[in-house]
């Protein structure tokens, strides 16, 4: 099972301050341990594209911005920004070691907020992206890679870009990768941006977060996290899962939940099981996302027969 697991998730009362009051984001709770301070809150009106930093082909000029969500005038989005009490409540574990799967709950079953950036804004007004290869030491500390990880530290590149947010914004995160994968992508997501598919975030898990208490609300976009597959043993040897070696990508895990059985992950996303109600940031079959990853390469989990993992894409199809 590929899913990154469950995570927990913080929501400052002072973020979700800044999303109910219209204010542009600007950064998380706390900065990244690379030092940076938190983006500019001036979103600049889209101009020509040009060329991205990593020598990806120039976009078509985006179409002119909407203003930001939540409108607080009028009749209210429902969605447009994340409940307080967001990442906050957690679950009893069942006995496979999950949250318990309960109801979406009514705010979540339209989910369309983006929350604050972390990062500093990306210079420009189109995709924009950075690669550093090998990853740098303060970005390794403050992500699941350690000593007895399948994959070694030089052979993992930190990836700063661009991404459409639910609030018709451009926004700026980040992804640890695989080195030999980091190019392609690059450009799956440069894709992904000039198709307007919208993420919610887009962050290095934690090693805390590997362990946390359950939530079942996440909906980070990630890449590498360093753990075994579900199931894996000592007695059988740890089979590692391809998020371990950085060649794995799981996509808005909320509107795209695994589900095996019993099992939703996240476990609150049961409402999303239903792909006939098509909702934004949901990934379907022939869809900009599914073609995005297949013109790389890389498997959709949403495409296997035993088990479904909606958000999962992975360079070798496990």
């Amino acid at each position: 099972m590929e899913y990154a697991g469950p995570r927990t998730r913080r929501v400052a009362v002072t973020a979700t301050a800044l999303l109910l009051t219209g204010t542009a984001a600007a950064c998380g709770s706390a900065a990244s341990s690379t030092g940076s301070g938190p983006p500019s809150p001036t979103r600049r009106p889209h101009a020509h594209a040009s060329a991205s930093p990593t020598g990806t082909p120039p976009s078509r000029t985006p179409p002119p911005r909407g203003p930001r969500l939540p409108q607080l005038s009028g009749r209210p989005v429902v969605g447009a920004a994340p409940p307080p009490w967001l990442g906050t409540r957690v679950l009893p574990r069942t006995a496979g070691g999950f949250g318990e799967v309960r109801p979406t709950p009514p705010e979540l079953v339209r989910r369309r907020f983006t929350l604050p950036d972390r990062l500093p804004e990306l210079p420009g007004h189109a995709f924009a992206s950075r690669v550093s290869s090998p990853a740098p030491a303060a970005v390794l500390r403050r992500s699941t890679w350690q000593p007895g990880c399948p994959v070694a530290a030089p052979d993992l590149s930190w990836l700063r870009l661009t991404f459409w947010g639910f609030d018709d914004q451009r926004h700026t995160g980040e992804l640890l990768v695989n080195t030999s994968a980091a190019a392609a992508l690059v450009e799956v997501f440069h894709r992904l941006y000039d198709a307007r598919f919208p993420l919610e975030e887009m962050r290095i898990n934690r090693r805390s977060e590997l362990d946390a208490p359950p939530t079942g609300d996440g909906n980070d976009t990630s890449a590498f996290a360093c753990r075994a597959t579900r199931g894996s043993s000592q007695k059988h040897g740890t089979v590692y899962s391809q998020h371990a070696y950085g060649l794995a990508v799981d996509v808005n895990p909320f509107q795209n939940p695994y589900h095996n059985g019993a099992v939703v992950l996240p476990e609150l996303a049961s409402a999303y099981l239903d792909r006939g109600d098509v909702r934004p940031g949901m990934i379907l079959a022939g869809g900009p996302v599914v073609q995005a990853f297949a013109a790389i390469g890389w498997v959709w989990g949403g495409s296997w027969h035993s088990l479904k993992d909606l958000q999962h894409f992975s360079a070798n199809g496990r």
